[in-house]
């Protein structure tokens, strides 16, 4: 079973899904430029958003690392890691657990793609998906954006269910791809 640490967090997530008050504001909507970040990955290397212009990516995130749900999601973004690369995706995972806590949980599930500490909560806080769980605990909210090459927010996705998103994550970028094809 869980241990204790990820029960308890378990049950604050829940609390926080069940309409705690956000702590951010309003996410970007589609159509606008996605806001641009500077953060480290589980091995420490530094990432920005612009240096994914001209690619697709898929950006999600979620609460707690090591946590049912977010394992769930993790991993289905990594059984379906080639179905991805084939649609000339990128997917980035951000979480506010630390660097330390990502390089952990991407070597446990051996996650092929990048996750992100937000440990400042800026990204969480400027993607408007910053939640407080029991009053205390500030946790991002299990969201998904889809951005086009251009940087700009083409879809996104609220309060998700992990099981089963990464294939409908999935269905919504080809579509958007074949859409932007004419």
């Amino acid at each position: 079973m869980y241990p204790v640490r990820s029960l308890l967090c378990t049950a604050a997530l829940v609390l926080a899904a069940a309409g705690q008050p956000a702590v951010a504001g309003d996410p970007p909507a589609v159509g606008s430029p996605a806001p641009d970040f500077r953060l480290q990955d589980q091995h420490g290397k530094w990432h920005t958003l612009a240096e994914q212009k001209g690619k697709w990516v898929v950006l999600y995130f979620y609460p707690k690392d090591n946590t049912p749900g977010c394992t769930t999601q993790a991993c289905e973004f990594r059984d379906n890691i080639f179905a991805f690369r084939d649609a000339g995706a990128v997917i980035l995972g951000i979480s506010v657990d630390d660097v330390k806590s990502h390089e952990a949980f991407a070597k446990e599930h051996s996650l092929p793609f990048t996750i992100l500490a937000d440990s400042t909560k800026e990204t969480a806080r400027r993607y408007g998906v910053l939640y407080r769980a029991m009053g205390v605990m500030e946790v991002a909210r299990r969201d998904t954006f889809i951005i086009d090459p251009q940087g700009r927010i083409a879809r996104h996705f609220e309060k998700v269910d992990p099981k089963g998103h990464s294939q409908f994550v999935l269905g919504e970028l080809k579509a958007l791809k074949a859409a932007a094809k004419g």
